[in-house]
Formats: C-alpha cells, structure tokens, sequence
C-alpha cells in the first residue's frame, strides 16, 4: 500500500463510521465483532495493520484483535505498562505516530506478531470518561509521516470503539473477562463527612452522557448548525449573567464566568468540535470527545493551575451539551429508586430539584462541610459524602455502591463480605430510627426527672416539614442567611416576608428564634464580594457586617417584623463581642418597630431580643449585655473555637479542641450561673447540643433547653431519659473544681470509664 492511497482512503471518514454504526447493530460475538472492527479500519484508511490493545487491571496492555499481524498473538502478546510505542500511548492519554517505529527508542519488539515488514506506526487511546481502557493503532509497510486527517479520523472511531469496548456483551466474552474494559472490582474511597446517614443504592453520574445512539451523524451540515446554536445559546447565557451586574467584579464566581466567557470564544476548542463533526460524529458525540481529551489530560495534569482551567472547560462542555439536550423534544429520565448522584460537585439548586423521592445520597469529588450543597443535604436528611478525589472516573453508570455519612466513605461494587456488614448496619440505623420516632410525642425529661426543653434548627422553609416527625418544642435557630447565600441578588422584602411568614405558619404555634444574617467568613454571598482578610473566622462578619451595612440590616428587620404582625417575634443577634453592638442592633430593631406601626403595618405582639453568646469577650465578661438581652443563646461551636484558638475542622489542631476538658466546662458552667443570676432564659445550640454523651454533659452543666439539627433529636431525647442527673451532676462539679486547678485533661475517658455509676446512659458509653 503506497503513502499516496493510504492518505486518499481517508476522504471518506463518514462512510467508516456509517460502516462501524452497523457493526454496533449486528448480532455477532464480542471477538468477531472486535476482528471485523479492525477489517473495516484497515479497509477504509488504507493502512495494512490496524489493531487493538485492551487494558488489563494490571496496567498491562493486551493485543485483544488485529488486522494484519498474526492472528495467533491475539490475547498473548501483552505490553507491560508504558512497555513500547503503544505503551507511550497509554502514558500520554493522547496520540502518538512515528515514520518508523523501529528505529525509535521505545519500540519494543514481539517476534510472535509478526510485524517486521511495518513501519510507520500511530496510535490514539481508547478513552472513556477520561479513563483509558485501550489503544487502536495502526500501521504501514511504507516509511511516511501521519497527516493529521489520519489522526483525526482515529481518534473519532477511537471514540466509539469506547462504547463496543465497555459493553456489556464484551465483558461476559470468552478471552475478555479479566480485561479492564469495564470497571467491575470493588473499590473504596475516603472523603468527608458531610451530611450523615448510611444508604445503600445505584451509582448515577451526574454529567451529561450521550447514548451510543446518538454519536454518528446523518447530516454532518445539519449538526453544524445545532452545534452553532448551541454555542450562541451559551454564550448568551454568559454574557447574560455577566452583564446583569449580579456577578461583582472581583468576586471567585465571576472570575469563573469570565474564563467560561473566554473558552466559549477559543478558537482552538471551536475548531476541535467542527473538527469531529466533520468527521462524521453528532454534535454531542462532537463534545463528548474533546471532553474526554481534555479529561485525559486533566488526569496526568501536575500543575494546579493547569488543572483549575482544564476543569473550567470541562464544566462548559457540560453545559454545552446541557443547550444542546434543549433541542430535543425528550426530556431526562427520572431517576431510578435509591439514586446515589456521583458527581463532581452539586449546586444546591441542582439538589432541590432532584426527586427526593428516589435520591438517597449524594457523593462529590469537591463539597465541605459548610458549602452551599451540604447545608441543603442536611436539611433535607440526606447522606452526602465530598472530597471523594478520583471516585467519578471509577464509578460507571448503575454501580452498586454504599454511602456511608457518618464516616465520609463511598464502597463501589462492594463485595459480599462489605455489603453484608452495611446491610447489618443499616437495619439496626433502621430499628434505632423506628425506637425514636416512638419517642416522638414523649416529654423529654432525665432520669431523675428533670424536663428538658429540645429545639430544632433550621436554615430552608423545606426543613419545616420535620418539626413535626421529631417532636421539638419549637425551632430554636432558624438561620436566615441561607436564603442570601443561594441568591445571585439582594432578596426582595416581599420575598423575605414571604419566607419569614412561611416559618411561621409551618411552626403552626410553636415559638421560632430567627437569628440575623450570619454572613462573611466562610459564608459569601454573589452580590456581597468575598474579602480577604488573614483570619475570616475574626474578621468582617455576622453583625460586624450588619452594623457596618446598617441598610442591609433594616431590610432584613423590617421583613421579620412585618412577618411577625400578631406573633412573638424573637430576633437574635449574632457575633456580639461588646454591649455597644447589641445596643446598636437593638436600636435598628425598635426604630424597625416604629416605622411599622406609623405606616399601619401589623406590629408582633411580643418581642424578645436574644444575645448569641459565642465570643470569650461576653463569655467572660456577660453583665453589661445580659442587661440589654432578653435570652440567650450559647453558640458553642464558634465559643469553643475562640476559647481553644483552634479550628475543630483543621486535622493538625483539633485534637486541641475539647469542650470536654475541665476549663471549657466550667466556662459553660459559669456562663449559665450568670444567665441565672440575670433571670435570662439560656439554650445552647449547634452540633455540641445535638451530640447524646455533650448533651447529657450540659444537662448536668445546668442547661435545661438546647437545639440541634433534626436528626439529632430523637437520640439526645432517648440519650437524656436514660441520664441521672443526681449522679452525674455532683460527680462533674467535683471534677471540674480539681481540674480547673491543675489544668487536667479532657474528662471523656474518665466519665465513659464510670459510665453507669455517675448516672450516664449505657447507650451512650457504648457509642463512645
């Protein structure tokens, strides 16, 4: 075959493909079906070997068919891994050609193919979702450079033998089942714990795919235009978001924007996609590919930065393919029963709008545990695990996986030996939820009798639902800064009354506290540029921010109290560190107040304002605020990390961070005495209240009212029926007094060690 006949063969790329559509159709096994693959390479590009390497779990590559060399060295021949030109394939993830493949460096010679007469040589892997699972080559008698029509036309089969290779068909094959053509042995990650619960159900990955039926094209020029289409549809949608000013200049959000702005004009990209359909692909298939190139890419990437702009590209390549799906009549198929969403990362948006009914979990290769998506999952009672690096290019589309919440780990294809274990577990979570939801509508009380009082928080009018199935007393912290976080504008007030009324008739009676924007820090929002500032933990935010944006403060007042008209309204205040800012924040209330009065709105009946507690300056010195405070709140997550200087989610110093130690117990104990003194009701609030063993330890502290998160509820109510107070009061006040003396440790394993003698529930010393 001359150089001149292999490069004119290749005129016709849509006829190879047209010929490659009805391989995939007919009924043949997976061997043939893979021999005669290769027949029709050779045949329609002119090159006299055309052959296909398989991956093995080994790394190593297998020969698995071939046109051209010895038929016999099929499923014998095999390349170590980064072994040989097809090798240096594999390592690169992107093609490779030689003029002649003998005389370079990394050819490795295999007698038993018989391939002493080729050489010129290409290869392109065989890549899905970025992951390689082959190499298709091919190869000529003749010395001579490979055109880049050549690679071209490869690289777009190289695409659909993707979809022959990871069938189902094959892998049952005879000679392919230990080949890594479809991913199929158990695999475990560990990520972050973002949302709690355990779930068992079927792998969905969360990114646009496009079917095997929709990658060949029958009008190239028509899929031109849909592609343009779709191309003028993003870029609008961009340039849309940008313009509207609701992006601020500076802020990560329209840095992103701009870059998507900026790949949505590469020539280079545009040119690809035109490239492959041309080639004979659908647009979708077209996107599909350059995807998975660049994803290949991404994988072997070292550079942080390179990285962070290969990801941006493949996010508008999914959002492409998002303008394209909108030219289809049809719409996505629902979600199939006990759905777990694999994905890189989930707007909190995207994850209201799933069918909760059919969503059991939520596993992300990004999240933390205070981000957007993590916040609506708890809320909504649904495990999501993040920071599962690598799990979205190892999991396939219907995997069996498990999602464990509470240890942040994600089991694909578990074995018998895993998913017996987690099914043991999940009954007993089962049983343990049926106990507490029969503890629903009793009064919760300790052991010796003491009634305590149990709150629930919230942050979404979705989280409401659950007042009733847990039986809190009320709602004990609805944070209002959610609805801002979530917004791309400054809620309107209609829109902000409309939520806070919402609140209230879901509470249908019971008292609910709602605690001012809590905004900064880790908390940013898109019409509020972030700052940065050296420790946002202690800088620019909560009510600093208020009383520095005093309009932003009288906006959301005024909406609480118009919301609250014939109700009582408890407003309290976050981050006070001195009486002059409670004062200040009071101040803006009472005109608020005012203002509604003159102009006929309806005022609350009652109202209270509350000091949340969470800075050392008031721990320690509360008189002057709890004169202007009509309760309290201890927010002892941020109280905790202050008094500690450590952040409880940093690994290196969290072991520093122990609310249980003799010195933070008597801060807690000596906070509540003060309130006392005041005759100012306290409550403690955040994860501290909501975990069994701190819950009793506060109870005995002399708490009397505390609020969690929903879930949380039925085992401290179950945790603090089974607690003497009487025992275990005296025991720690003892123990406080000598260890606030000699500065000793945490008193955890002490009190667990005692257990039953000091009045602790035996659930809770076996849990610990």
């Amino acid at each position: 075959m001359t150089p001149q006949s292999l490069s004119t063969t290749v005129r016709g790329p849509r006829r190879l493909l047209s010929r490659i559509r009805d391989l995939m159709a007919a009924q043949e096994d997976a061997q043939k079906r893979l021999d005669r693959l290769t027949d029709i390479i050779a045949e329609e590009t002119g090159a006299d070997v055309c052959s296909i390497y398989l991956m093995r779990p080994s790394g190593a590559l297998e020969l698995s068919a071939t046109h051209g060399l010895d038929a016999s060295a099929v499923h014998r021949v095999r390349l170590r891994a980064g072994e040989g030109l097809v090798g240096e394939v594999a390592r690169r993830a992107r093609p490779f050609a030689v003029e002649d493949a003998p005389s370079h460096p990394s050819f490795s010679y295999k007698p038993e193919t018989g391939e002493e007469p080729f050489k010129s040589f290409v290869g392109v892997p065989i890549l899905r979702g970025g992951r390689l699972v082959g190499v298709l080559t091919a190869q000529t008698v003749a010395v001579r450079p490979t055109t880049e029509e050549e690679i071209e036309t490869l690289q777009t089969v190289a695409m659909l033998l993707a979809e022959i290779v990871t069938s189902g068909e094959l892998v049952q094959a005879e000679g392919f089942a230990e080949l890594e053509v479809r991913l199929s042995k158990p695999e475990r990650f560990q990520g972050l714990a973002l949302s709690s619960g355990v779930v068992r159900g079927v792998a969905v990955k969360h990114e646009p795919h496009v079917l095997s039926t929709r990658l060949v094209a029958d009008d190239a020029a028509a899929e031109e235009v849909r592609l343009n289409e779709a191309i003028t549809r993003l870029r609008r949608s961009v340039d849309q978001l940008l313009d509207s000013g609701r992006v601020p200049i500076g802020t990560p959000s329209r840095e992103v924007l701009e870059t998507y702005r900026m790949f949505a004009h590469d020539r280079g990209w545009l040119n690809q996609l035109g490239e492959a359909i041309r080639a004979g692909l659908t647009a979708e298939a077209a996107v599909e590919r350059v995807r998975n190139e660049h994803r290949a890419r991404l994988m072997k990437a070292r550079d942080a930065h390179f990285q962070e702009r290969l990801h941006d590209l493949e996010d508008l390549a999914n959002r492409l393919l998002r303008h394209l799906a909108r030219t289809e009549e049809t719409q996505e198929d629902s979600l199939p029963e006990n759905a777990i969403i694999v994905a890189r990362s989930v707007g909190p948006a995207e994850l209201l709008e799933f069918d909760r009914s059919r969503l059991a979990g939520i596993a992300v290769e990004e999240g933390s545990v205070t981000g957007h998506a993590a916040i609506v999952a708890k809320a909504l009672g649904i495990p999501m695990v993040g920071r599962l690096e690598g799990a979205l290019d190892r999991v396939e589309e219907g995997d069996s996986v498990i999602l464990d919440g509470e240890f942040g780990l994600l089991h694909v294809r578990p074995n018998e030996e895993v998913s017996t274990a987690y099914g043991e577990r999940i009954a007993m979570l089962a049983e343990r939820q049926r106990t507490f939801e029969h503890l629903r509508d009793a009064p919760a009380k300790t052991a010796d009798g003491q009634a305590m009082t149990l709150g629930m928080n919230a942050g979404l009018l979705v989280e409401m639902n659950r007042l009733e199935d847990t039986g809190a007393s009320g709602v004990g912290l609805f944070r209002t800064e959610f609805q801002f976080m979530v917004a791309d504008t400054l809620p309107r007030l209609s829109a902000q009354i409309e939520l806070y009324k919402a609140v209230y008739d879901a509470a249908d009676g019971k008292p609910v506290v709602f605690r001012t924007l809590d905004l900064g820090g880790d908390k940013v929002t898109p019409f509020i540029p972030s700052m940065r500032e050296p420790n946002p933990a202690l800088g620019w935010r909560a009510l600093r921010m208020g009383l520095d944006r005093p309009a932003l403060t009288r906006y959301q007042l005024r909406a609480l109290v118009r919301a609250s008209g014939g109700r009582t309204l408890n407003v309290l205040f976050p981050m006070i560190s001195v009486a002059e800012e409670l004062a200040a924040a009071r101040d803006v209330l009472e005109r608020e107040l005012d203002l509604a009065r003159r102009h006929g709105h309806d005022a609350p009946d009652e109202l209270r304002v509350g000091l949340m507690l969470e800075t050392p300056a008031v721990a320690f010195a509360p008189d002057a605020c709890l004169e202007l405070a009509d309760f309290v709140s201890v927010g002892a997550n941020d109280l905790m990390q202050y008094f500690f200087a450590a952040d409880r989610q940093n690994p290196r110093v969290s072991d520093r961070y122990d609310p249980i130690s003799a010195p933070a117990l008597r801060l807690f104990k000596d906070v509540r005495q003060a309130c006392d003194a005041y005759g100012k009701p306290v409550n403690v609030c955040g994860e501290l209240a909501g975990q069994p063993f701190e819950a009793c330890v506060l109870a005995a502290l002399g708490y009397r009212s505390l609020s969690m998160a929903a879930g949380s509820i039925g085992p401290v109510k179950q945790a603090l029926a089974g607690c003497d107070l009487s025992l275990l009061t005296p025991w720690l006040d003892d123990e406080i007094q000598q260890g606030a003396k000699i500065g000793a440790p945490s008193l955890r394993d002490r009190m667990l060690q005692a257990g039953k003698e000091i009045g602790l529930p035996r659930e809770v010393v076996d849990k610990n």
